[in-house]
């Protein structure tokens, strides 16, 4: 099995691992090679959002089953396992913040904020109430010891890479994380399972929000948020009126199918969202064209680098060279399918340098 430097520090007394297990193949991989470095380890799971139990689905982090494979695979390995309930902070701090989103015409990130609160807030405060001398997650995320302390920097495998959604990870945190799969490749990680037996060796990997298992967040929203969400106009950039739509939540910023708008000479997208008039003002690709976002709540983890940076807007985009001008990120070249809720992450070749939420964009200027 693959030898990970957990970083613990010099040999002498002992050392304890606290490993967030999902019930994923990658929390396990992790406690595992945690296990295998000799010291105390101990998988904490999180119970929030029993989705996939009730529609009996699996593939959420937050289900029944996955919980009893997290117990199962640390039976096998033979350390101890917790689970903590945490279900109303997480429907406060990221379900109910996910719903008010759509409604307020955003694109939201409930992964992002998950990491800010119950994952690394949370884990982070039991990891130390247990003693131990760091947490480990699954993420492929590289942390790595710099000049100054250490940086969080992208996946080795792009393919995996999650770096876009720890950008809010603070320094004291990320002194106190480790990520020992953020230089292997997916491959390598189930066949590391699979060596040692752990049951969860072929376990899918979850593909939508753990709580929208089945990805009808329009339906979710409309269960949390029951009467609010209302029909409107669909209307053109200069206001006139083509069609009419059935809730705002159903539309993202660059969506283009869902419109049922016939007859026009190009294509239509959804440029802009207004919950005050309830409108969802649409145009020709062209007018996506953003040349900055104005962004807040902004995590710094650059210290004073001032040199070329990329940014990247959405968690499936590829960095694109910008410069940050106070709490502005201003693109070289018009970027699209920017939207408000959605992230900017900044970076500095592969080390992440942070990010803000984006709170508006300013549209580009395009020569005729």
């Amino acid at each position: 099995m693959d030898k990970v430097d957990f970083q613990l520090g010099p040999a002498a007394g002992t050392k304890r691992i606290v490993v967030a297990m999902s019930g994923g193949v990658d929390s396990s991989v992790v406690a595992a090679l945690a296990h295998a470095t000799g010291a105390e380890t101990i998988g904490v799971t999180l119970q929030l959002y029993d989705h996939g139990e009730a529609v009996g689905r699996a593939g959420s982090c937050c289900a029944g089953r996955d919980i009893r494979d997290a117990r199962a695979v640390c039976d096998r390995l033979g350390i101890a396992h917790y689970v903590f309930d945490h279900e109303t902070r997480f429907r406060t701090q990221v379900v109910d913040a996910f719903a008010d989103d759509y409604l307020a015409g955003r694109t939201p990130i409930p992964c992002v904020q998950c990491n800010m609160g119950p994952k690394f807030t949370d884990l982070l405060a039991l990891a130390r109430d247990l003693g131990a001398d760091c947490l480990a997650t699954g993420h492929y995320v590289r942390r790595i010891e710099g000049q100054h302390g250490a940086e969080l920097h992208r996946g080795a495998d792009p393919a995996r890479d999650q770096s876009y959604f720890l950008f809010a990870t603070t320094q004291a945190q990320l002194d106190y994380l480790r990520f020992p799969l953020g230089a292997l490749p997916k491959t390598r990680v189930r066949e590391i399972a699979a060596e040692i037996g752990l049951g969860v060796a072929a376990k899918p990997d979850s593909q939508d929000i753990c709580f929208v298992p089945d990805g009808d967040y329009a339906g979710l929203v409309k269960k949390l948020r029951p009467g609010i969400d209302t029909t409107g106009d669909i209307v053109d950039l200069a206001g006139a009126k083509m069609g009419e739509h059935r809730g705002l939540i159903h539309f993202t910023v660059g969506q283009r199918r869902g419109l049922e708008i016939g007859g026009t000479p190009e294509p239509l997208y959804v440029v802009r969202l207004e919950p005050e008039t309830r409108r969802v003002v649409v145009g020709p690709r062209a007018a996506l064209a953003v040349g900055a976002a104005r962004i807040e709540r902004m995590n710094w983890l650059g210290g004073d680098f001032m040199g070329p940076l990329t940014a990247k807007v959405r968690s499936m985009a590829k960095p694109v060279p910008a410069r940050l001008v106070g709490d502005r990120v201003v693109f070289d070249a018009p970027e699209y399918g920017v939207a408000p809720g959605q992230a900017a992450v900044l970076y500095a070749e592969e080390r992440v340098l942070g990010g803000g939420w984006i709170a508006a964009t300013e549209a580009a200027r395009i020569a005729a």
